[in-house]
């Protein structure tokens, strides 16, 4: 009777351990498979903030402009729909009313997102780095009021931290801080002084979106963020 009792405890144990290795592969298959449907990519696309060429291909090396940034700012954080939008137009002598991406550029000007050169010149071509484009990004999302402690703390945590402009630390402070930043892995770089790719930008769309739908998917951090104000 013990006999038989104990092979019946053996046979449950293993019965148990089956099914807890076909869950551990059923659970390791879904998170890979959700992985590949949460592509930045098809995700932005999808959401329109970004587009293919006519060949299908996101060209995710290529650069970002400043003109492209600018349309894509404007679609991601409607800024159109902001009062300082309404502001008249600015005469641009390198932005024609012809010119494709003429009315987001007066848009992201007029709002204060983004800002002109010398002579009233906007430079439409010109690549932006990634502390440019990251820190664009995060004053249109609306910057943290981080005091300057904090700021130094968040940036501590990357090697080359001291390479982004002055004015920039406290928006990259605010990108960082919400995970908007694809940073190097393995050495935790932000390069910030590199050109801004494609993907780059299609990483920072995409946590901004989850952000948006899956808020509670994000690491919490044990203090509340501070208030978001209007940056440079």
């Amino acid at each position: 009777m013990i006999v038989l009792l104990t092979e019946r405890i053996k046979t449950v144990k293993k019965l148990v351990s089956i099914f807890l290795a076909i869950a551990l592969v059923q659970g390791v298959t879904m998170a890979v498979h959700s992985q590949q449907i949460i592509d930045p990519i098809e995700r932005v696309v999808s959401a329109g903030l970004m587009q293919k060429d006519a060949t299908g291909n996101f060209n995710p090396q290529g650069f970002v402009s400043r003109a492209e940034l600018a349309v894509i700012l404007v679609k991601t954080f409607s800024l159109e729909r902001r009062k300082t939008a309404q502001k008249p137009d600015r005469e641009l002598p390198d932005v024609p009313n012809s010119y494709w991406a003429y009315s987001a550029i007066q848009t992201a000007l007029k709002t204060g997102t983004m800002s002109g050169y010398r002579d009233g010149m906007f430079f439409p071509n010109q690549r932006v780095t990634r502390a440019e484009a990251l820190a664009i990004f995060a004053q249109a999302y609306g910057v943290f009021q981080f005091p300057e402690a904090s700021i130094y703390e968040i940036l501590a945590k990357y090697p080359d931290a001291e390479e982004i402009p002055n004015w920039a630390r406290k928006s990259m402070a605010t990108a960082l801080y919400e995970g908007f930043v694809n940073v190097e892995l393995g050495t935790n770089k932000i390069n910030p002084l590199k050109p801004m790719t494609r993907w780059d930008m299609a990483y920072a769309l995409s946590k901004y979106l989850e952000r948006q739908l899956r808020p509670t998917s994000l690491p919490v951090p044990d203090e509340p963020p501070p208030n978001r104000g209007v940056g440079r």
